[in-house]
């Protein structure tokens, strides 16, 4: 504002100061900043029009760029610039013609490039679109979203399309995940401009499809956003015949829904794929088909099933041919049945193969530049480790986590970081900031809109409020865990909820109420196969016989489970169970 005064020509030097040299006239101070800045480019006369396209080009410009837009001379290009920089509007680095210059603020530059009427807007953006090509070809890979804005300005649609593309494609290989998100839905924007023809629409289908892809790290799996993006790539996808090069949609429709809590829908969406690769012979659409099912099975309880599924993925999985997977859907579809093998083989009885599955995953993870699947990774491994016991070694995965989480913004991995170091936290004694972080990560968790994983999270809330004596709150909690269960159907922990209810509720002094609860937690576990939840129930309803004096029916209900596991190694849960029988004996 005061060099806009001192450049309005009013004001003279006198004695070290400034003194008014004529009558104000009136609005001889503008009223806002922008008018000012407005003012200040007025005063400029023909080096106005260098700072127009200086602005149009972007915040940094070249003097050869700039050179090929102007047309001027050198010597009246030289000129005006000298003008610019004099004026402290831009800052000069280096000298013509490798000089490059910067506006001096953001708001000079909006200012310039607001002055513009549109059609010489347009032409202008036209103009610096073809000299960015010409004079510096790289931006056209190092670049391509600043070729996409000016071909987008200049009304070039079908360019500007190409070069959002290329730009959130770039973007994806960095895992630069919310620029590609911003990138691909600018290239969604610029399609809606051109006519509904089929080549569009096999764009539109690349975007939408690209477009949830990353969103379901940025935003989570079951964000709106993300559910939006796949039911619109799936609408276009099916319209175009079910292209294979876009088996990524319907595997990314299923994973909206399975995290949404609508496993039913999820697993047919996953049938549907398998038969139509099947028929197609479609190896990649095998794999994902697959990885899908074996993922949601998991999560309905169906173990041994999930665990058929897994294994055909590791089994069918080439690096050679299926490398464009990951980028197609954001996750290493190896890795992630890896990850989800050892929640599967934890479940089934196999806590040596499970850990060792799990170890694999995140080796394999650590060698890749792909921080999503690292997320995975580790966050899948925490879960191992919060069921297996192992407090020691799920603080060291969760700092794992939370750091990855919070470098990339990734909110779901974030949360689901905040709820294993609450837990962790309150089993160190801490049992207040326990409560604090598992309530706010399950909050921020929920905000995503996944449902998927919460019956444990609730129950290690639970487990948190029985801690520190809220005994009603962690019924509470398991309660709404077991309605969840019934809504959604993600079975897989339902028996351990069971136990857990009972155990609570005979804590409280309701014996048979909680031995009902542990004979249908044994009966979940006996039909999902599910050996460890099947040794929690049986050893809780032991040592409730145990304490009612019933130690012949304790011996004999136990002693056959735990025999089953002696090949494995020592967990909590087996060292519990082996402490039982020997009082037993």
């Amino acid at each position: 504002m005061t060099k806009s005064v001192l450049e309005s020509g009013l004001l003279r030097e006198e004695n070290d100061r400034y003194v008014l040299d004529r009558q104000l006239p009136p609005l001889a101070i503008p009223m806002t900043l922008h008018a000012s800045l407005l003012a200040r480019l007025d005063r400029l006369g023909s080096a106005r029009h260098v700072a127009q396209i200086g602005a149009a080009i972007g915040r940094q410009f070249s003097y050869p760029v700039l050179h090929a837009v102007s047309r001027l001379p050198e010597d009246e290009l030289q000129v005006a610039l000298g003008q610019l920089v004099a004026s402290e509007l831009v800052v000069q680095r280096g000298a013509p013609p490798d000089a490059i210059y910067s506006f001096k603020h953001a708001l000079v530059q909006d200012a310039a490039h607001g002055s513009l009427l549109r059609s010489a807007r347009r032409q202008l953006h036209a103009q610096i679109a073809e000299a960015l090509e010409y004079h510096s070809p790289e931006i056209i890979e190092s670049q391509p979203e600043l070729l996409a804005q000016h071909n987008a300005e200049a009304g070039l649609v079908e360019k500007a399309v190409a070069f959002w593309g290329k730009a959130g494609h770039r973007s994806v290989a960095r895992s630069a995940m919310a620029e590609a998100a911003a990138q691909f839905q600018k290239g969604l924007d610029q399609l809606a401009l051109l006519p509904d023809i089929a080549e569009h629409r096999q764009k539109e289908v690349e975007f939408s499809s690209a477009l949830g892809a990353v969103l379901n790290v940025v935003k989570g799996s079951a964000a709106p956003e993300t559910g939006q993006a796949y039911a619109r790539a799936r609408q276009l996808w099916e319209q175009l015949g079910s292209p294979v090069e876009f088996i990524e949609v319907p595997c990314g429709q299923s994973r909206y829904h399975a995290h949404h809590g609508e496993l039913d829908l999820a697993l047919c969406l996953d049938q549907d794929l398998l038969r139509l690769s099947r028929r197609r012979n479609d190896s990649a659409g095998l794999v994902m088909g697959h990885y899908s099912s074996g993922r949601n099975l998991m999560w309905a309880g169906s173990f041994a099933s999930s665990r058929s599924h897994l294994e055909t993925v590791l089994a069918l999985y080439d690096p050679n041919s299926h490398h464009s997977l990951v980028r197609q859907t954001g996750i290493h579809p190896q890795l992630a049945a890896q990850a989800a093998l050892g929640v599967v083989l934890l479940c089934l009885g196999f806590p040596d193969q499970a850990l060792a599955q799990n170890n694999k995953a995140i080796t394999e993870t650590r060698g890749l530049p792909h921080p999503p699947t690292l997320a995975m990774s580790l966050g899948m491994d925490a879960l191992l480790l919060s069921i297996i016991g192992d407090d020691k070694g799920l603080e060291q995965r969760v700092d794992g986590l939370v750091a990855v989480a919070i470098d990339q913004g990734f909110p779901l991995y974030r949360a689901t970081g905040a709820i294993f170091r609450g837990w962790v936290t309150a089993k160190n004694a801490d049992v207040a900031e326990g409560l604090s972080l598992l309530r706010a990560g399950s909050s921020a968790y929920c905000a995503t809109g996944a449902t998927a994983w919460m019956p444990l999270y609730l129950a290690l809330l639970a487990g948190v409020c029985e801690i520190a004596g809220q005994f009603a709150e962690g019924a509470a909690r398991l309660d709404q865990a077991s309605q969840l269960v019934e809504r959604t159907g993600e079975r897989w922990f339902a028996a351990e909820l069971d136990r857990q209810r009972g155990r609570l509720l005979l804590r409280q002094g309701h014996p048979e109420t909680a031995e009902k609860l542990y004979r249908k937690a044994l009966g979940i576990a006996r039909e999902q196969e599910a050996r460890l939840w099947e040794l929690r129930a049986a050893a809780s309803l032991a040592r409730l016989w145990c304490d009612q004096g019933r130690n012949a029916a304790a011996r004999d209900l136990l002693a056959p489970i735990y025999s089953w596991f002696t090949e494995g190694f020592a967990t909590p849960d087996l060292k519990e169970a082996k402490a039982l029988l020997d009082e037993l004996e």
